[in-house]
C-alpha cells in the first residue's frame, strides 16, 4: 500500500491548489479523481464550459458589446444550436485539462484514477473500473465539489426539464424555457438563453436576484435583463413541475410543454425548464462514517476556519463546504488548507474576494455594499462613473456598463468597489488592490490612467464621490 503526506479527493479548482501548494512545500501528493478526466465540475461541466458558451454567444455575428443587439447578431443567433456552441467551447475545455495534467506531472503529483471512499481515517480505497487500490495517508483533502441539486419530486428529463449539467447537451435551442432560481447559475443562462432569442422566463423566490451583491447594481441587472425580453418573476416560488401537452397552434419545439405551477397559482408553459436551485455536495460516496465524519442534509462538510473538520488531520475545501462555492474562492481555500495542514497557517482576508457573475452584462464586486454599510452604521458617500462619459466604453459600444465606489466620510478610504458592464471581473482587480492596500479616494484622483482604457472610471467615480464629501 502506498503512503503519502497528503491524498486529495477530488480534482477541481481546490483539489488542485491542496496539491501543488502541499508539492511546493516538499511533500508527497496523490489526486485521486472518479471522472476519467482532470479538473471537477469547473472545468467539464461548470465554470469553463459556461463562459466559453458565453464568450461563443457573444461572438456571434462579430459582437463582443454586452448588449448583442445587431443584424449580423440577430441573423447569427437564429442560426445557432446548443451543440454548435458548444463544440466550439471544446478546445478550451481540451487545454485546461491538459494544463491541469501538466501542473501535476510538474509537480510530481500522482494521479489516481477512481472513486474514493474512506476505509478509516488515514485510509483511501480507489475503486477504478477494474481494480481497487489503498492509499495511506498522513493527511486528507475533501475536494469533491456538488452537482445539482435534484428535488424527488421533479422528475427530470435530457431535454426538456433539466440541471444546468444537462444544458449543454441540448439537442435543439428552444423557443421558450423556464428557469427556476435567481442564484448566479441561474441568472447566467438566463441572459445568455435571451441573448439568443429564446423566450425566458426567471423564476426566483426572493424579492430580487442575486442577494449578497449591491442592491443598485442588482436592480440594474434586473433592468437589462428585462430591457433583453427576460420575464422575472420575483417572489414567487415554485410548487410543482411536470409534462403537458402543448395547446394547438402553440409554438413549440416538440408536442410537449413543460408546466410549472407557482405558489400564487399562475401556470406557466415553456418546452425546457431549467432547475437552479441549490446544489449537493457530492459525499454520499465517501463513507463519511469510516473517518469520523458526517455531511450535512445537502451533502456539505463542516470546517473551521482552516478548513480543518472535525477530524484533525482531514480538511475540506471548495463548493462541498458551501458558500461562496466559486472557482476562484476554491482555488484560495486549497493553497491556504495545504499551508495550515503542514505548518504554514496563513490567514484568509475574505472581505478581499471578489465576486463575478458572468452574466450579460457581467457583475463583479469587493468589499463592502452600501446595505451592510447602512446597517453596520458607517458613514460613507458613493461615487459614480458610467461607461457612457468613459471614452473605452464608446469604443466598445457599451452605453450600460457603470463602476460605483464606496468611500469613507471621514477617513476617505475605499471600502468597496462595484461594476457593471464589459470588463467588469477584470476592472474589479484595481478597486480589490485599493482596499488592500487602504488606498483613499484621493489616490483614485491623483492617479494616471491609460487612455482609453475602462480603468479611468476609477478617476471619474473618484471625482465624483470627492465632490459629494466636499458638497460641490
Amino acid at each position: 500500500m502506498r503512503h503519502f503526506d497528503l491524498c486529495v479527493i477530488g480534482s477541481g479548482p481546490g483539489g488542485q491548489k491542496a496539491a501543488i501548494q502541499a508539492a511546493k512545500l516538499g511533500k508527497s501528493v496523490c489526486v485521486v479523481e472518479a471522472a476519467e478526466v482532470v479538473g471537477g465540475a469547473a472545468i467539464n461541466t461548470g465554470t469553463i464550459p459556461s463562459k466559453a458558451l458565453r464568450e461563443a454567444i457573444l461572438n456571434l455575428g462579430g459582437c463582443h458589446s454586452v448588449a448583442p443587439r445587431s443584424a449580423d447578431f440577430a441573423a447569427a443567433a437564429r442560426e445557432a444550436t446548443l451543440s454548435g456552441l458548444w463544440q466550439s467551447c471544446q478546445d478550451v475545455i481540451k487545454a485546461e485539462i491538459e494544463l491541469v495534467r501538466g501542473h501535476f506531472a510538474g509537480n510530481d503529483i500522482t494521479l489516481i484514477t477512481g472513486r474514493g471512499q474512506f476505509r478509516d481515517a488515514n485510509t483511501i480505497d480507489v475503486i477504478g473500473k477494474h481494480a481497487t487500490e489503498s492509499v495511506q495517508a498522513d493527511h486528507i483533502c475533501i475536494a469533491v465539489g456538488t452537482r445539482p441539486a435534484r428535488p424527488a419530486a421533479i422528475e427530470f428529463g435530457t431535454d426538456d426539464i433539466i440541471t444546468s449539467d444537462e444544458l449543454l447537451g441540448l439537442r435543439h435551442l428552444p423557443y421558450s424555457m423556464i428557469v427556476v432560481g435567481g442564484g448566479v447559475i441561474g441568472t447566467e443562462y438566463a441572459s445568455m438563453l435571451a441573448a439568443l432569442g429564446v423566450k425566458v422566463t426567471l423564476v426566483e423566490g426572493r424579492s430580487r436576484l442575486l442577494d449578497f451583491i449591491d442592491a443598485e447594481i442588482c436592480e440594474a441587472l434586473q433592468y437589462h435583463l428585462r430591457q433583453a425580453g427576460v420575464t422575472l418573476r420575483l417572489g414567487e416560488k415554485v410548487v410543482s413541475i411536470k409534462r403537458t401537452e402543448a395547446p394547438p397552434g402553440a409554438r413549440s419545439v416538440d408536442k410537449v410543454l413543460v408546466e410549472a405551477t407557482l405558489e400564487s397559482g399562475k401556470q406557466l408553459r415553456a418546452d425546457c425548464l431549467l432547475y437552479a436551485i441549490g446544489r449537493q455536495g457530492a459525499t454520499d460516496g465517501l463513507n463519511l462514517e469510516a473517518a469520523g465524519l458526517r455531511a450535512d442534509e445537502r451533502g456539505r462538510v463542516k470546517v473551521n476556519e482552516f478548513f480543518q473538520t472535525s477530524v484533525p488531520h482531514i480538511y475540506a475545501v471548495g463548493d462541498v463546504i458551501g458558500f461562496p462555492a466559486l472557482a476562484s474562492t476554491s482555488m484560495e481555500q486549497g493553497r491556504l488548507a495545504a499551508c495550515a495542514m503542514f505548518g504554514k497557517r496563513k490567514e484568509s482576508a475574505a472581505e478581499l474576494i471578489p465576486y463575478g457573475i458572468y452574466s450579460i452584462p457581467e457583475i463583479s464586486t469587493v468589499g463592502w455594499t452600501e446595505e451592510r454599510l447602512t446597517a453596520e452604521g458607517i458613514p460613507y458617500e458613493s461615487g459614480v462613473a458610467q461607461y457612457k462619459e468613459i471614452a473605452r466604453g464608446q469604443l466598445l459600444g457599451d452605453e450600460i456598463g457603470m463602476l460605483k465606489l464606496l468611500i469613507h466620510q471621514e477617513s476617505h478610504a475605499i471600502l468597496g468597489a462595484h461594476v457593471i458592464g464589459t470588463g467588469a471581473t477584470e476592472l474589479i482587480h484595481i478597486g480589490q488592490c485599493a482596499i488592500a492596500f487602504k488606498a483613499t479616494v484621493e489616490y483614485f484622483i491623483d492617479a494616471v490612467f491609460n487612455y482609453p482604457t475602462l480603468a479611468e472610471c476609477y478617476k471619474v467615480a473618484a471625482l465624483n464621490g470627492l465632490n459629494k464629501l466636499r458638497h460641490t
